[in-house]
């Protein structure tokens, strides 16, 4: 027992040691960042993706493409050619976004690969090596009849194939072609925080944390502190490359800003895609305002007059495979089995990145006028802003892979409802998570979740901005802490 708790205090006086060292090392880091950024065109981020597709390559050796999908602006591309330029002798990236007419038109006759790729290693100037070379289609949606040929492509097993797309435009330009079976398909979210502290030169927090959480142990107060300034930075920048390149390059939240809101433009733009009417558009820039109101689900009706929720079904679906938003739903009998009881009806709907819906919670002013950036900062964010909170940590479940629902129970007057943010499926049991914008432990919607069905509970988390706790059976989980529920 003696030898634990000094194993701890050790751990404790070291993280606070190696806080001191980051803090110190901070400003030599991002200055060391910022100048190469300025050289540089682009700056190039690792990726946890990039494991998965060195997965992909390895075990399916050519026998399928590989089809990253994901929104606008995540990385997709960049990660594809540096993979490209890693991993194989030589490449070709088609981008279909800036591509030639005489390019375009290879693909609608096939029937002659030989002639195909003697005239693609020509015009692209590249010599491409069999079974060590790969091509990229980029931007696939936007020519169908690339995507079509992967079939041949692939069954040909010369080289390798790599397509990039827009989950939207995938979808939406892919109604008249036959789809490929030898695709393996991959989704990719905006940097997840681990990422976001890779970005910035930090690879001990994420370490130091994952140990922290395993041990079930505080780190203090002092640590504390500075990871929640880091953890709020994260907030506010998201994870969005542009963004967080932005950042890099000028330390002003001004630049950080205008990159995220061309970004929600675009999104907006791609929206009309899923339906011309404007009703998509109208329930993504609503979402703020919808969290905000602490509803029991999102209200369909205040945001499209005098619509309702059975009619737009379609669209909340197109929206969700779009991977801009992430979409919790109402768990009526939560167990094991949580898409079981999925009620399609009641939802609640997030930003896919919290960097942006900061941006979009002011999208109609200045940037002067965001009192969020400043209040974040400073950590005054009152509690009409703590829906901010909510949506981070959808955010982050969602990069684990874990599918989002919540849960509510009537209070005995049947007026008023216990909340449950978050239910995740944990081993062959279900965990009940409660967010706290602050440091308050109350949890009456969980006690009472805990009460209705014990017999199914496998952990109790209570996710908050304090220090680790465990308390009574619950732990009281910091926010940056999320990952590893």
């Amino acid at each position: 027992m003696e030898n634990g708790i000094l194993a701890q205090k050790d751990l404790v006086e070291n993280s606070v040691l190696a806080q001191k060292d980051l803090v110190e090392l901070d400003l030599s880091i991002n200055f060391a960042l910022k100048i190469r950024s300025m050289k540089d065109s682009m700056i190039y981020f690792k990726r946890k993706i990039y494991d998965t597709m060195l997965n992909w390559k390895r075990e399916r050796n050519g026998d399928t493409a590989l089809l990253i999908q994901g929104a606008r602006r995540i990385g997709k591309s960049t990660i594809a050619e540096e993979f490209a330029k890693h991993e194989y002798q030589s490449y070709i990236l088609i981008d279909f976004s800036n591509v030639s007419q005489e390019v375009s038109d290879l693909f609608n006759d096939i029937s002659d690969l030989n002639y195909l790729f003697l005239r693609l290693q020509f015009i692209y100037q590249v010599e491409l090596h069999e079974r060590d070379s790969v091509i990229i289609f980029d931007e696939v949606q936007l020519q169908p009849k690339a995507r079509q040929a992967i079939k041949h492509l692939v069954k040909d097993h010369r080289y390798d194939y790599i397509e990039t797309g827009s989950l939207i435009s995938v979808h939406s330009k892919s109604r008249d072609i036959l789809i490929p079976s030898e695709e393996t398909k991959v989704d990719m979210y905006p940097m997840d925080y681990e990422e976001f502290r890779w970005a910035l030169g930090d690879t001990t927090t994420i370490p130091l944390l994952k140990t922290a959480f395993e041990r079930k142990m505080p780190l203090g107060d002092a640590v504390h502190r500075k990871l929640m300034r880091d953890f709020r930075l994260y907030m506010l920048i998201g994870g969005m490359p542009q963004a967080v390149v932005a950042y890099l390059k000028t330390n002003n939240f001004v630049s950080v800003d205008l990159v995220k809101r061309d970004i929600i433009a675009l999104y907006e733009e791609d929206f009309v895609k899923i339906d011309e009417s404007g009703r998509a558009k109208a329930l993504y820039d609503a979402i703020p305002a919808q969290l905000s109101k602490n509803t029991l689900r999102y209200q369909i009706g205040e945001t499209i007059k005098r619509e309702k929720t059975e009619r737009i079904n379609n669209i909340i679906t197109a929206m969700e495979d779009s991977m801009t938003v992430n979409v919790a739903y109402h768990t009526d009998d939560p167990n094991t089995g949580l898409a079981l009881t999925k009620n399609d009806d009641y939802f609640k709907m997030y930003t896919s990145d919290t960097g942006l819906f900061v941006s979009l919670v002011f999208k109609d002013h200045d940037i002067a006028e965001n009192v969020i950036y400043n209040k974040l900062l400073n950590d005054k964010l009152s509690t009409n802003l703590g829906y901010l909170y909510e949506n981070v940590i959808a955010q982050m479940l969602r990069a684990t892979g874990k599918k989002l629902f919540y849960h509510t129970i009537p209070f005995a007057e049947g007026k008023k409802y216990y909340e449950i943010d978050f239910v995740i499926s944990d081993k062959h049991k279900i965990s009940p998570i409660e967010v706290k914008s602050s440091g308050y432990r109350s949890h009456r919607s969980l006690d009472e979740f805990c009460t209705k069905f014990s017999d199914r509970i496998m952990n109790k988390y209570l996710i908050y901005t304090k220090d680790y706790r465990r308390e009574n059976g619950i732990e009281y989980v910091p926010v940056y802490m999320t990952p590893f529920l």
